[in-house]
């Protein structure tokens, strides 16, 4: 197990999460016309779907030339679009296309980063 992507993860979180944290700091937020109100909402989600494909759709050879990459990912990707589409919930999607990674993964269809 390696755990490169930790400071990864982190850098993610500091980005998306003062967005996030917006409406819980700033007074009046309700005040804000709906449009900015939607917008602030769907900046997060917007940031780390952003980080993430690049994850999904680019891969590195042993020269480190980037190269597009179509794979068993990209129906995790789809799966999680999908939940979120439906659910309008951004964390069960994260939670079912990493469990399907990881299943995926467990029994030899896909490989470890």
């Amino acid at each position: 197990m390696s755990i490169a992507l930790v400071p990864l993860a982190i850098l993610m979180g500091l980005v998306t999460y003062p967005w996030r944290a917006i409406p819980l700091l700033v007074p009046g937020m309700q005040r804000l016309p709906e449009r900015v109100q939607l917008y602030l909402r769907l900046v997060g989600p917007a940031v780390l779907a952003a980080l993430s494909a690049v994850g999904v759709m680019v891969v590195l050879d042993p020269a480190r030339h980037p190269s597009f990459h179509v794979g068993l990912d990209w129906l995790a990707v789809a799966l999680c679009v999908t939940i979120v589409a439906v659910r309008k919930n951004l964390f069960v999607g994260l939670i079912v296309a990493a469990g399907l990674m990881a299943a995926l993964r467990a029994f030899g269809f896909a490989v470890d980063p």
